[in-house]
């Protein structure tokens, strides 16, 4: 199943996406694609509806994030081998974690603003992890059962903000529009493996990066179970698991980071696609 959010800024209402892929609207039966409504018996209940019987949502109109009033966005740092190896850094014992300001999050294809000053903004393609059920002291074993879906996200990073201002990498990951979630939510019966997806990302219709979830260092298993060892995991939270290579900053000799005008297109097998134009703070 996908869930889906659309409509004006502040404004989404929730609804899925048919066998037409087609958004059927769900604002009848629930509220908000959010944490209330991710748990397994509320997914099941959606799930059971006749999409038909759902009024037909008319074209054209915005896509907001996945996932409504998302508690925590978490993101995993140097999470593929391919990629760590393309910054020069060592494989991490643990997990990197840092957190994205929820100011950041924006629909799949509204615009990427790089704020006042930027010169290093870059693209990262990412799995979106949702959480569907609290989450303590988790088991590997047991930890995708508390994963309501995952999605497609856009861990666009400003990296002179995130390297050279003192600090932790929070301050380049979080500048308004930084977050770019969705278009679906998709339901995890859909996604048996999260470790075999592909996944791409470009910039103005060249590929840049090109990966798969197969060469993550923690899997989303391991980075569930490590995270709600350390603190509660909530309904609608998410987590961001980290990228592959090609990212702008690790292309040698010379880095290339975007600049206005730019088109990013991003995609992962079964989750969809983002389209977002770059502008720049007034």
């Amino acid at each position: 199943m996908k869930l889906v959010r659309f409509g004006d800024v502040g404004a989404e209402k929730p609804g899925l996406i048919d066998a037409d892929d087609a958004i059927r609207d769900l604002s009848g039966v629930i509220a908000d694609v959010s944490g209330p409504v991710l748990g397994d018996a509320d997914l099941a209940r959606i799930a059971a509806l006749d999409p038909t019987d759902l009024p037909l949502v008319t074209d054209g109109l915005r896509l907001g994030p996945c996932v409504g009033d998302i508690g925590k966005f978490m993101c995993i740092g140097l999470n593929y081998s391919d990629h760590a190896a393309e910054t020069g850094a060592e494989i991490p014992e643990h997990p990197i974690l840092f957190m994205k300001a929820n100011s950041a999050i924006v629909g799949p294809n509204d615009d990427v603003i790089m704020p006042r000053g930027s010169t290093h903004t870059d693209w990262e393609v990412e799995l979106g992890v949702v959480i569907g059920k609290t989450a303590k002291y988790v088991s590997e074993a047991d930890a995708l059962d508390y994963v309501a879906g995952y999605c497609v996200c856009n861990d666009v990073s400003e990296r002179h903000f995130q390297t050279q201002l003192t600090g932790q990498w929070t301050k380049g990951k979080s500048c308004d529009t930084f977050g770019p979630t969705g278009p679906w939510l998709v339901t995890r019966d859909e996604i048996p493996d999260p470790q075999k997806l592909e996944m791409w990302l470009d910039v103005n219709g060249k590929r840049m990066q090109s990966g798969n979830t197969a060469t993550m260092i923690f899997t989303v298993a391991q980075i569930v179970s490590h995270l709600s060892e350390l603190f509660t995991l909530h309904p609608g939270d998410v987590i961001s698991t980290g990228t592959p290579p090609g990212v702008g900053m690790g292309i040698k000799p010379d880095p290339v980071y975007l600049k206005k005008g730019d088109v990013m297109e991003v995609w992962i097998e079964g989750l969809g696609k983002q389209r977002q134009v770059v502008g720049e703070d007034a």
